[in-house]
């Protein structure tokens, strides 16, 4: 492996970053995040099933930037799955990596990103992706994250239900029990929670899910009740619908350096606020397998193929900063990290399995290569204490960056 060129990323600090130049939404709020959590460690949440990803998500949520998930391996995997995991990371603070690596043409593949079975751009605000196929894929998941971002921004979905007087000429009976009527031919989407207005004036709103895509049709229908045919009080039911589109910014507001000393914002994690409703793409630049082909030129395309469309690619999995040029920020995600047991005698042990895989030290990633976030899985995941693996994790990656940047453990961020 090379030896990465010591860009001026790497003495920058992660809230500087954040403000520099062409950087998108998206990375800019991660930036922030990491640097108020004081974070670079993302667990990679190789469970199968929903129950086992909630509770990882709980157990190191608070350790945490991000979370990576492989949901085809997840065999449970749903709806309520995507709405608890989203729970947890709003409440916890933490972005939602889904690890897809997309490798197809590019039609197949924002097909794969928008829809089937997990509709990953709905709720997974990072996914990745070869460049095998060449530069159209890329172009495709754009497509698909903006299909996805304009479905969240007309995401609201207002509907009334009214019930007209019956005409003079029809008898009413004092007393008589008002029907209900429900329109049986509509269909509702899954992720909706709706209540209807009556001749009581009660009134309510049919609001989607604001981490489900607007891909469906609401036809509302017409009905009436004859009290011939049904022997109740007659009655006009008519239903209306509208969509509002979301007007606010999809920017995430506030900022951390704003409102400092206000007692409203005076929790940072606060002041953060949620992720902005963007998305973005990872490029596979590196692995971390043995053997593994990804080298070379190919790593060069990479990197060059990011800079054509930084709006969207924030940055790389790789084995080192891939940042060269002036202009570059891309953040650099590491996998295949892990740390000798708390015991060990030797903490210098070479680290690695028995398929290949390849283990580096936080330190070694963070301090020596100027990656950004150390990905760790079984490391976390088979502790005994999962919370107190991903804290001792952090800390070092922590500690790596910190001494990186030049300002030693226990300075500002």
């Amino acid at each position: 492996m090379d030896s990465p060129v010591r860009h001026t990323t790497w003495t920058q600090s992660y809230r500087e970053r954040a403000s520099l130049p062409q950087t998108s939404a998206l990375t800019s709020y991660l930036l922030r995040l990491i640097s108020i959590k004081r974070t670079n460690l993302c667990v990679s949440a190789d469970v199968t099933t929903t129950a086992e990803l909630l509770q990882l998500a709980e157990d190191v949520g608070d350790s945490i930037c991000m979370l990576k998930t492989h949901c085809d391996i997840v065999g449970d995997w749903g709806e309520r799955t995507v709405r608890g995991l989203r729970a947890i990371a709003r409440r916890k603070r933490f972005l939602i990596f889904e690890d897809r690596k997309f490798a197809d043409i590019g039609e197949t593949v924002r097909k794969q990103y928008t829809g089937g079975p997990f509709r990953i751009a709905r709720w997974s605000e990072i996914t990745n992706a070869h460049i095998l196929p060449g530069p159209n894929i890329i172009t495709s998941l754009k497509l698909g994250a903006s299909q996805a971002i304009n479905a969240h921004k007309a995401g609201v979905v207002q509907t009334e239900i009214s019930a007209d007087p019956p005409p003079d000429d029809w008898h009413i009976d004092d007393g008589d029990d008002i029907e209900e009527v429900s329109p049986t031919s509509t269909t509702m989407p899954p992720d909706t929670d709706s209540h209807m207005s009556d001749e009581n004036g009660k009134s309510s709103s049919l609001h989607l899910n604001p981490d489900s895509s607007a891909d469906f049709v609401y036809s509302p229908i017409f009905s009436s009740y004859n009290r011939a045919a049904t022997g109740r009080k007659a009655s006009v039911v008519s239903i209306s619908t509208t969509i509002s589109t979301r007007t606010e910014s999809i920017s995430p507001f506030p900022t951390p350096e704003e409102n400092e000393d206000s007692n409203l914002f005076s929790d940072p994690l606060i002041r953060v606020g949620d992720a902005p409703f963007e998305r973005g793409l990872l490029l596979l630049a590196e692995m971390s397998s043995e053997g593994h082909l990804l080298t070379g030129s190919y790593t060069s395309q990479c990197a060059s193929l990011a800079r054509e469309h930084r709006d969207f690619v924030i940055g790389f999995i790789a084995q080192r900063s891939l940042n060269v040029e002036p202009g570059d920020n891309f953040l650099t995600m590491t996998p295949g990290v892990q740390l000798p047991a708390e015991d060990a005698m030797d903490t210098n042990q070479k680290l690695g399995d028995q398929q290949g895989q390849q283990y580096n030290s936080p330190r070694k990633i963070v301090y020596e290569q100027g990656c950004d976030i150390v990905i760790v899985g079984r490391g976390i995941l088979k502790a005994a204490d999962r919370s107190h693996e991903a804290e001792r994790y952090r800390r070092e990656a922590w500690d790596a960056y910190e001494d990186r940047i030049g300002i030693g453990c226990g300075g500002s961020s």
